[in-house]
């Protein structure tokens, strides 16, 4: 399978992974024919993308960290448990870490944890999508600081619920297209302060959970809001959750500006350093996201197109690929296999649809 572009979907070609609405329901089952009017109605649900099964792809497995389901029930439960929310100041974290539970068991049993980034996200999705991918985002970096279950279970909590503030701000402020004014922004800022004062107040909530809300948003550098601290006087979860909140948002298309590619979103958050995030926490995150995922074509230095077919855990710039077009463009039919690794005179250039 492979991920391509819903603007560039053919009708006829087959989908390879199941598509779920903002409701969890599921739009298109895998395996059937993409019709026109298929289409049309993803276009209106607000996806961007899908994978489908074709020749070029044939044999190719994209696997995630996570289970679909287990992502799909983690959305329903953020959401539900966001709408009681905002009628009252108790909430019941129960599902939430039952949850956390699962997901951390699936990454744990997982041998060679490598996000790929296989779920279809769609724009008028993104609050309980973000949420989610956060947390797991999160919980990698976790396991790769090695972090004890208990320590990532509150990690998991505070990450999947760190944007919970936002609840008390208005909606023509979150949900405005155009740039916000500096009173605007200033309301906006609140919302960390609004989150920590939620969880803090739930004894089922620890309160590193509680920290994680406040803090995502403060830099290493001092920068950051709502109080300026500074490197080591942020809270370790925090500053993790920080990473993985402008990672999932830059990965992410929104109303205002189209996402970037994993390893544009990676060379930014790398370019930022240790002014705005903590080094060790760059360094291991960085370990596990796939800058090339699987399913996805890239152009080689040789200017052929090919499309990534595995990645190499220790050197993510260079995966196994397939040649799908040689460098006139011309389809290639040999589906020989080519390691990045033991061709070091050929590298990837960018990525690009195929």
């Amino acid at each position: 399978m492979r991920k391509v572009l819903l603007e560039n979907v053919e009708p006829g070609a087959k989908l390879a992974r199941d598509i779920f609405s903002f409701e969890g329901r599921v739009l298109l089952t895998s395996g059937v024919e993409i019709r026109k009017d298929y289409i049309e109605r993803l276009k209106h649900s607000g996806v961007t993308e899908v994978y489908i099964e074709d020749e070029l792809s044939h044999g190719i497995e994209v696997c995630d960290v996570v289970r679909h389901k287990t992502r799909e029930e983690a959305k329903g439960v953020v959401k539900k448990l966001m709408e009681s929310c905002a009628f009252t100041n108790s909430i019941n974290t129960s599902k939430v870490k039952e949850l956390i539970d699962r997901i951390i068991d699936e990454l744990l049993t997982n041998e060679d944890i490598l996000l790929n980034l296989t779920d279809l996200k769609t724009v008028d999705d993104y609050t309980f999508e973000h949420s989610v991918n956060v947390c797991i985002l999160a919980l990698i970096t976790g396991i790769g600081l090695g972090y004890n279950h208990l320590r990532l279970k509150d990690l998991g909590t505070g990450a999947i619920l760190h944007d919970i503030g936002k609840l008390r701000i208005p909606e023509s402020i979150l949900k405005k297209p155009s740039q916000l004014t500096v009173e605007e922004f200033e309301e906006i800022k609140k919302h960390t302060v609004y989150g920590y004062e939620i969880l803090k107040n739930n004894k089922n909530v620890s309160m590193i959970s509680a920290f994680i809300a406040f803090g995502h948003h403060e830099r290493y550098d001092g920068s950051g809001y709502p109080l300026q601290l500074r490197g080591e006087n942020i809270h370790q979860c925090a500053r993790i959750v920080a990473v993985a909140d402008v990672y999932d948002a830059l990965t992410s298309d929104r109303v205002y500006r189209k996402k970037l590619r994993p390893h544009e979103a990676v060379e930014y958050i790398t370019s930022l350093g240790t002014r705005h995030f903590d080094a060790e926490i760059i360094e291991s995150f960085t370990k596990y996201i796939a800058l090339y995922p699987v399913g996805t074509g890239v152009l080689l230095s040789t200017r052929e197109k090919a499309l990534v077919v595995r990645n190499n855990r220790n050197v993510p710039t260079r995966p196994v690929v397939k040649i799908i077009y040689d460098e006139n463009n011309d389809k290639v039919y040999d589906n020989n296999e080519l390691d990045l690794t033991k061709n070091m005179g050929i590298f990837i250039v960018d990525s690009c649809e195929l």
